[in-house]
């Protein structure tokens, strides 16, 4: 449930981002060497290693949060 959240937060991220950079790009086309403004390898590229990261970030913190004992943080409180 954790990992489905965070994921879908990481994909609207994922969407306005590319789109964003799809909309910047061609102000910036001068300074993209061997690219061009909209190069679906670089966005994908791009895309794929951000959700990686963020797979990550949410995966291990989920994970050891599924060891904590649920009485023990019900005490606690």
């Amino acid at each position: 449930m954790l990992i489905g959240q965070g994921l879908r937060l990481v994909g609207v991220g994922v969407i306005l981002g590319v789109s964003g950079g799809a909309a910047v790009s061609r102000a910036l086309s001068s300074l993209l060497f061997g690219l061009s403004p909209f190069d679906p390898i670089a966005y994908a590229g791009v895309s794929l290693f951000l959700v990686m990261i963020a797979f990550a970030a949410i995966y291990l913190p989920a994970r050891r949060a599924t060891e904590v004992d649920p009485i023990i943080v019900l005490r606690s409180e």
